[in-house]
């Protein structure tokens, strides 16, 4: 019979709540009080876990409550506070989480032993890409660019803009980097690398 990982959790594989979610779902706004459920579901779109939060706010900041039972028995009820920073841009204020552990100020806060805190709060939560070996950390440093798939998805993502201003964006050139990197390599290498 197996047996549970005793190795460390990935970031990517925990539950999070976001600002943007939160602002998806239109829960954060200047002087509001209200109290909404947050539902996660599975691949298959049924609702595996859900928790409660209450959201009280002023014009610049204010708190969210957290209340939920964790591993079916411990009831947890706790308080993070928002606050807001002027947008970089000058258009309005940006809102974010003061993790209650760290004090960092956040946009995600991640669900592991029973709280969502920070990620740095956790000792034993790495990246996915921290956990490669090194081996797959020294190909994907040779050869990443020609082992990504996701390049494409980006650049033909419906709201990808290419340009801005009649210039090509950062990120946009970026990304033709690293698609033109791709023709570089040989297939000869990729069988050199794979041999050692």
């Amino acid at each position: 019979m197996g047996r549970w990982s005793n190795g460390p959790d990935e970031v990517e594989s925990l539950k999070r709540i976001t600002i943007a979610d939160l602002k998806k779902l239109g829960y954060l706004q200047p002087n509001v009080w209200l109290n909404q459920n947050i539902h996660w579901t599975n691949q298959y779109g049924e609702r595996v876990n859900s928790i409660t939060v209450i959201i009280e706010t002023a014009e610049t900041g204010g708190y969210i409550t957290f209340d939920y039972t964790y591993n079916q028995s411990q009831k947890i009820n706790y308080k993070v506070k928002l606050i807001t920073r002027p947008s970089n841009l000058g258009d309005g204020l940006l809102w974010f989480f003061v993790c209650p552990n760290t004090q960092k100020v956040c946009r995600k806060l991640h669900l592991n032993g029973g709280y969502f805190l920070h990620r740095t709060a956790f000792s034993d939560v790495y990246y996915e890409k921290q956990l490669r070996s090194k081996k797959w950390r020294s190909w994907e440093k040779v050869f990443g660019s020609y082992l990504d798939d996701k390049l494409y998805e980006e650049l033909y993502k419906k709201h990808f803009k290419k340009f801005y201003n009649g210039k090509p964006t950062k990120k946009y050139l970026q990304l033709m980097k690293k698609i033109n990197a791709r023709r570089d390599i040989s297939f000869e290498d990729l069988e050199r690398a794979l041999l050692m």
